[in-house]
């Protein structure tokens, strides 16, 4: 079933803005930064920003405490998009046995589905060993690249793979392994974006920098083989894959607080938070490392988009899809 994100488009709130706009957001946006601890690693530097060592440069974004705060912000973004959930697809939580979190970042979604789930053993990985020491001991993470041959000896009941934008070289390759992985009548469950900023009402315009500024790293990513807009596509990867009972859904994600609704209201200004924390981390090595930029224009740069993001001077927004699907009982 393929389920679009809603055709009426979100109303805007139009209460007058006040004189001084960029303030009053900066106030709001305190709320939205939360207060963080992480074990500090020894890893390379770039642009003033921390990288992961394992499988150098095959991941864009940085892995220092700044990033690993805007990770954890955007699962809660991410978890308030679906409704306050963890996951959509239909597993029977309580049976759960063994589950994978591919890339899973901090650990947050790993920890909180150990949480959950007590009796289900919860494995996380990613390029970079950055989660949390203390963790529920039915929880566990190991470094990994996904995208190197698998080694796991027993298959999953459920397998978790969220916000890889910009990262799989091959991502058919990706899913069939995640297939190959997944238990008989198992599930996987894939949540991503499409970062093609946009509005509904015309407001976001080419003369708009953050325009510009999204569609160059689109570009930049897109140069070296790493799709920044999986989510509309991979419903039909995990079709070609063989899962059944295939589920895609679509949600509007609005980037700033300018919806009239409250709960979407709420969700754009944390998701303004997580993206206005994240520009640098973004930009810097697809703007310098790929189209060699100096880091003083894209400064420059990044500077004219924080200020019309927070100026609310449009309603930009981008799409998030979630696409899961079931193994076919027997093996094949």
């Amino acid at each position: 079933m393929d389920e679009r994100a809603d055709e009426t488009h979100i109303e805007v709130d139009n209460t007058p803005l006040a004189d001084d706009v960029d303030s009053a957001i900066d106030i709001q946006l305190a709320a939205y930064t939360p207060s963080l601890t992480s074990s500090v690693v020894d890893y390379p530097y770039e642009h003033g920003r921390r990288y992961h060592a394992f499988r150098g440069g095959s991941y864009i974004l940085p892995n220092d405490e700044s990033e690993m705060e805007r990770l954890d912000l955007n699962h809660a973004t991410l978890t308030k998009v679906i409704g306050d959930k963890l996951y959509l697809a239909p597993v029977d939580g309580p049976r759960l046995q063994r589950v994978l979190d591919i890339g899973t970042g901090t650990g947050i979604w790993a920890i909180e589905m150990g949480e959950t789930y007590p009796g289900a053993e919860v494995l996380g990985n990613d390029l970079s060993p950055i989660q949390p020491m203390w963790v529920p001991p039915n929880v566990r993470f190991e470094v990994d690249d996904v995208e190197s041959p698998w080694t796991h000896h027993h298959p999953f009941d459920f397998i978790f793979c969220r916000y890889m934008t910009c990262c799989i070289l091959d991502w058919p390759t990706l899913v069939n392994r995640i297939y190959n992985n997944t238990k008989p009548g198992g599930w996987a469950e894939f949540q991503d974006y499409d970062l093609q900023y946009y509005s509904d009402d015309g407001s976001l315009t080419t003369e708009h920098k953050t325009l510009e500024w999204i569609n160059t790293l689109l570009g930049a990513a897109r140069t070296l083989g790493r799709d920044p807009c999986p989510g509309p596509r991979q419903h039909q990867w995990v079709k070609n894959a063989g899962f059944q009972n295939v589920r895609h859904q679509v949600f509007k994600i609005p980037i700033g607080p300018w919806a009239k609704d409250p709960k979407m209201k709420d969700l754009g200004m944390c998701n303004l938070a997580q993206t206005l924390d994240g520009l640098d981390g973004f930009s810097l090595r697809l703007f310098c490392g790929v189209l060699r930029w100096s880091q003083e224009d894209v400064h420059d740069l990044l500077t004219k988009v924080r200020k019309e993001l927070k100026s609310m001077g449009f309603h930009a927004l981008f799409n998030f899809h979630v696409t899961y699907g079931q193994r076919p009982q027997g093996w094949e």
